[in-house]
């Protein structure tokens, strides 16, 4: 028999960690290749991790509720048909790893509760103990063996009587204890948020949706210089086209044709045009992408999804409805899967289903543009012939790499997809 890792899968483009929301399994349960181990809750996407191996599961190395980095290993697994290491290697890599993350760990393990040998604990239980100074020797934990996890430490900040580790740990006789002691590393210092919480103030706990969703818009402000550039378009004939097909629409093919499905085919015809806006950068290089998939945004009541519409290019208005309604609908119902999060080259937002009129949005790392599409409003407009009229009116505004991007291309581009847009009739095939 042979002991195998499984390690947190990368669940989506820029996603780099993912939180254990629910194991499916037991140690001693026996599992097939491709079973599902436990659920993964990420910024983008929830999804059941699938076992690489037949066999038994040996030990869960992550709680539910722990958040850990893409490749870190949330379970073990005894399979046949390889060399197991041994017990003694794998202890000394515990021990390394373990006494090097923080002081506390070092006094559990000589001085911990329930103790059964020597404690564990997660990455993100001994991050979260680091970040905030807690001793781990005076929590009783709610896992399993009493356990930490990171619900545990939580609550525990989200309370505020939070159990202070002493600063100086004793150093005992053993001479491989006092070797450890002098090569720990100082103590990462507390990140200076110095906010007061005051009478009737609200602490909410950063979930694990919430944290990668800031780490991934954090890189793209700092990596991507961003620029910004908006287009008003006239919609009057798309409004007045789509309002006298909807019904027939809705009746016949079960779903709704919305503006947003006329936007969304407009960009990918734009982009097939202007291939360059539809690249990333790439350091030493700018890579064109190929495929023209068009990434939407889908909000919950919590969360943000960015599902994907591939190959939007060769899709009708139709059939561009069709996954916009099954997306959106795989979203809030829990079932989108991993690969319909991937692959995207250009993200298009329906910030008007907000009744917003003009925003500025951060580029969905690592494309190199994001359209904004605002609410439809009636406006008076000057026309041609010097009348004023009162049409329909949006605000496309763009944000782009300035890096991959200049403002010459993009103002062609959003020029042909206005020039789209406005040229919509009751001639327009939908099919």
């Amino acid at each position: 028999m042979a002991l195998e890792k499984i390690t947190m899968p990368q669940l989506g483009e820029s996603v780099t960690e993912g939180t254990i929301s629910k194991w499916l399994v037991s140690p001693g349960d026996h599992v097939n290749k491709y079973d599902p181990l436990a659920e993964v809750m990420t910024d983008k996407v929830n999804a059941e991790v699938p076992s690489s191996f037949t066999g038994k599961i040996k030990e869960l190395i992550a709680g539910e509720g722990d958040t850990l980095e893409v490749g870190q290993v949330i379970c073990t697994m005894e399979v046949e048909g390889s060399v197991e290491a041994s017990p003694a290697s794998s202890n000394e890599q515990e021990a390394t790893n373990e006494t090097a993350a923080s002081p506390a760990a070092i006094k559990q393990e000589k001085t911990g509760p329930n103790n059964k040998g020597k404690a564990r604990y997660s990455p993100a239980v001994l991050k979260l103990s680091q970040e905030h100074e807690i001793d781990l020797t005076q929590i009783e934990g709610s896992g399993k063996d009493g356990r930490i996890t990171r619900k545990d430490l939580l609550k525990i900040i989200e309370s505020g009587n939070i159990p202070k580790a002493d600063d100086t740990i004793a150093v005992e006789t053993q001479p491989s204890i006092q070797q450890t002691e002098t090569v720990l590393p100082s103590k990462p210092s507390k990140p200076a948020f110095n906010i007061p919480v005051l009478p009737g103030d609200i602490e909410v706990p950063v979930s694990g949706v919430r944290k990668a969703i800031a780490t991934n818009m954090l890189r793209s402000k700092h990596e991507a210089p961003h620029a910004w550039t908006m287009m008003e378009v006239d919609v009057t004939n798309l409004v007045e086209f789509r309002d006298s097909i909807k019904a027939d629409f809705k009746k016949r093919e079960g779903y709704n044709i919305t503006y947003f499905a006329f936007f969304v085919k407009a960009v990918a015809q734009a982009l097939k045009e202007f291939p360059e806006i539809n690249s990333m950068w790439a350091g030493d290089k700018i890579i064109q992408k190929k495929d023209i998939n068009i990434s939407i945004a889908v909000a919950t009541d919590d969360a943000l999804f960015v599902p994907v519409i591939k190959n939007a290019d060769d899709k009708s208005v139709k059939g561009i409805a069709r996954d916009i309604f099954d997306l959106a609908n795989k979203v809030r119902t829990g079932t989108l899967k991993a690969d319909e999060m991937q692959g995207g080259t250009f993200t298009v937002n329906n910030t008007g289903s907000f009744g917003s009129v003009q925003s500025m949005g951060i580029i969905n790392y690592p494309q190199a543009a994001i359209l904004q599409v605002e609410s439809i409003v009636k406006r008076p407009v000057v026309m041609n012939n010097g009348m004023i009229a009162v049409r329909d009116m949006v605000n496309l505004c763009m944000s782009l790499d300035h890096r991959v991007l200049d403002g010459l291309v993009c103002g062609r581009f959003l020029q042909r997809i206005k020039q789209i847009l406005e040229n919509i009739s009751k001639e327009t095939s939908v099919y």
